[in-house]
């Protein structure tokens, strides 16, 4: 296998079968087959011979492979312990990588950037599972670890939703946090074809380019963003009830009113009309009149 890149369904399938793998439905598996694809992936990432590239979910490591061709040092997190044993040989040619068999979730980014990267901005590319695309780009944001960009393959759904603006239907909480924290741009539509097994719907890659400065003036974004989540909640509500309604805040029917009347809105307007910088006027007329 050494050196085969992986990106094709002859090559994968050989690996996989060598090693009887056998795709989890829990861990929301699905490898790229497409050299094309991913060559497209790592180049929209720009990844140069200065970064320190995080991918997470590597699976049988087809990016990993163009990843270490390109990047100073890549560590490539895989929660399946069965792909190991295939990791170590996929990218045995390569003495940049750090394969660690561990829940993204649960480890601890920010201490791995220092210790790979001094404190300076890593780069992130992955193939997400779909099922916890948002956790992970919300930890990531909000673990406060110096990133320069996220570059994901997610679903085709979700890359809309994280870039549309208010008063459309996929306009939520993502929509906000992402584009509070990066600009986001969808470089490329990725046909379920381009998998193996295939899944039920198109995916997109999203490039988030991280903000230098905040696009908006917030006193307490972890507040702000409790205003965001309580509103998009209930949708069919106004962004008043919504907000009086929320288990995870304590505001009076008065003081909501007066916020919303100092943003020059109507009373009745509703959570998914509001812009972020809307938002961040809200917060901080709660927090500076309390």
């Amino acid at each position: 296998m050494e050196n085969k890149h992986l990106g094709n369904p002859t090559n994968t399938r050989e690996i996989i079968d060598k090693y009887g793998f056998m795709f989890q439905k829990r861990f929301g598996q699905n490898f790229l087959i497409d050299g094309n694809v991913v060559e497209k992936i790592v180049r929209e990432a720009g990844v140069t011979k200065d970064d320190f590239v995080l991918e997470i979910g590597p699976g049988i490591g087809t990016m990993t492979q163009l990843l270490c061709e390109n990047a100073r040092e890549v560590a490539a997190v895989e929660i399946d312990t069965n792909l190991i044993p295939i990791l170590k040989e996929t990218l045995a040619p390569y003495d940049n990588v750090t394969v660690i068999n561990e829940d993204i979730l649960k480890v601890d980014i920010p201490a791995l950037a220092q210790e790979k990267n001094g404190g300076r901005p890593i780069k992130v590319v992955a193939n997400l599972p779909y099922y916890i695309t948002t956790p992970i780009i919300m930890g990531l944001f909000e673990s406060h670890v110096p990133i320069d960009s996220i570059t994901i393959m997610v679903q085709r759904e979700v890359a809309d939703r994280m870039q549309v603006g208010p008063g459309t239907k996929d306009y939520g909480a993502l929509s906000l946090a992402v584009q509070y924290y990066a600009k986001p741009e969808i470089v490329l539509n990725v046909p379920p074809t381009c998998f193996m097994p295939r899944p039920n719907v198109g995916s997109a890659v999203i490039r988030l380019k991280k903000h230098e400065t905040c696009p908006v003036k917030v006193d307490d974004a972890e507040f702000m963003f409790r205003l965001i989540r309580a509103s998009f909640n209930q949708r069919r509500k106004t962004l008043a009830n919504g907000l009086s309604n929320s288990s995870e805040l304590t505001l009076s029917k008065e003081k909501i009113a007066e916020a919303i009347e100092s943003l020059g809105v109507s009373p009745s307007i509703r959570g998914e009309a509001l812009t972020l910088e809307q938002f961040a006027q809200l917060a901080n007329y709660f927090t500076r009149n309390k």
